[in-house]
């Protein structure tokens, strides 16, 4: 029997042991803290617990449009209660999930709260109690956490994990970083009455994604107050303005141009690590790349008997895909395998206010491959945004000329995070955009806004098959005789 050692108690680490003990593998993961990871302990979790809170304070500015009348005076938020809710709610969640138990009831042995482990050489892993554990495979899974800049007064500048620890909400914050965690920060803190200011090297926030989520996300958070400064060269320094409780943030944002920013609170959102440091990696022959651990697309590391997954690969650090990597690296580990990794179809998005979600290509890189055509769908044009008093996004689909299949979605609006699915699953299956089409999507949602940029497309392509006898016979779109 294989024995295996798995490093981290997050997504990755429990979905590898439980696979890796599915496949008769003899399995101990290892936690040097609390089991869940980032995600549940002060990540996805908690950060959506905020959002949640940010959306009743904006939906309950709609109460009387709807005729619910309350007495007078706006809602207020205690912001000490709902950290405290958000520390329920993460306990709720590890109450729900029962991962140590899940894992025990597995056989797989659990060792958490252990500290922080390292290599003593290629086969033999010391815990921070000093027990030392041996086997065959081992699959790092340690996760990440947020990246710390070098600069004069970074000791005053906050990250996420440290929002958890506030004890009152800050008046004004400058948050360094525009990418997901930076924008949802913006949009909550926004949302809860703090005067925010978002800072980003890029051209523009969330740089990543399709360049219509980027503009509309930017126009939002301008309306709303949230003031947006690209294109900045870097942090000089964070000082604490005395005798006013507050900071001085000194940012270069030209190349001669500094600007000093007065604030209550600096955060940092730039980056994410992997969770190297104290492993002594090189004990076990194991190379890294910079702050991640090096792979090839089995996930196996330069030693061969050691597989890696999740953050600390630095390949696509979400949960959905840590967990679909912690599948691959288990069964290569066990079975001796050389299944590939790849990530095509992986819907993700953002909890702002509007939210956002991508799945697939963006038009540029869309467009770089091959001729392709789109149709964007306003919210402003579903009657469900109309009812529901929620017209502001969009909904932009992607579609291969040549062969009529999806390449790629972006929405961004109410529940757009729910929407990409659809788009998703569709991308799975091969599905022509003209099958999208056809789908009757129930009526009024939001989804709708999928079928309408479906038709639209199918209407400039100028094709569309008239019977399925007729399609089995022409499987291929570029042979319709339109």
């Amino acid at each position: 029997m294989t024995s295996l050692v798995v490093i981290g108690g997050g997504p990755a680490g429990v979905t590898a042991a439980l696979r890796a003990r599915e496949l008769g593998a003899s399995v101990t993961l290892v936690e040097r803290r609390r089991m869940g990871g980032t995600c549940t302990n002060d990540g996805c979790v908690p950060t959506r617990v905020l959002a949640k809170a940010a959306r009743l304070l904006r939906d309950a500015g709609q109460l009387a449009d709807y005729g619910i009348e309350l007495p007078p005076g706006t809602p207020t938020l205690n912001f000490e209660r709902l950290i405290t809710r958000t520390q329920q709610v993460v306990y709720s969640i590890h109450e729900k999930k029962q991962l140590i138990s899940h894992l025990q009831e597995s056989a797989a042995r659990v060792l958490a709260d252990v500290g922080d482990a390292h290599f003593i050489d290629p086969n033999t892993l010391e815990l921070g109690n000093g027990q030392q554990l041996q086997a065959d495979k081992f699959i790092l899974c340690a996760g990440g956490r947020a990246r710390r800049l070098d600069f004069p007064g970074a000791q005053h500048a906050l990250s996420h994990s440290d929002i958890w620890s506030l004890k009152k909400l800050p008046a004004s914050v400058v948050i360094a970083g525009a990418a997901a965690t930076g924008c949802q920060l913006a949009s909550i803190l926004a949302a809860f009455g703090s005067q925010v200011t978002l800072l980003e090297v890029s051209g523009r926030i969330l740089a990543a994604e399709d360049e219509a989520v980027s503009a509309a996300i930017q126009a939002e958070f301008a309306a709303r107050g949230i003031r947006i400064v690209t294109g900045i060269q870097g942090i000089q320094a964070l000082e604490k303005n005395e005798p006013a409780a507050g900071l001085r943030l000194h940012v270069q944002v030209g190349s001669q141009q500094v600007e000093t920013f007065e604030t209550q609170a600096v955060i940092l959102s730039t980056g994410w690590l992997g969770n190297l440091d104290g492993l002594n990696l090189a004990a076990a022959g194991v190379r890294t790349n910079g702050r991640y651990v090096e792979v090839d697309d089995t996930l196996r590391t330069s030693a061969s008997h050691i597989y890696a997954a999740g953050d600390i690969t630095g390949r696509m650090m979400l949960v959905q895909s840590a967990g679909y990597e912690a599948l691959l690296a288990a069964e290569n580990a066990v079975l001796g395998g050389d299944r590939r990794e790849r990530h095509v179809i992986v819907p993700h998005g953002g909890f702002t206010d509007p939210e956002y979600a991508s799945v697939g290509l963006t038009e540029t890189q869309a467009r770089l491959q091959e001729d392709c055509v789109t149709a964007v769908v306003p919210y402003a044009e579903l009657d469900r945004a109309v009812i529901d008093g929620h017209p502001v996004g969009l909904c932009k689909l992607i579609v291969s000329r040549q062969t009529h299949r999806l390449l790629g979605a972006h929405v961004v609006g109410e529940q757009a995070l729910e929407i990409i699915h659809l788009v998703a699953g569709g991308m799975l299956a091969d599905m022509w955009v003209e099958q999208l089409a056809e789908l009757e999507i129930a009526y009024p949602t939001f989804t709708a806004a999928v079928g309408i940029a479906a038709r639209r497309i199918v209407s400039e392509l100028g094709a569309r098959p008239l019977a399925p006898e007729w399609r089995a016979l022409k499987r291929n779109p570029a042979e319709w005789e339109v």
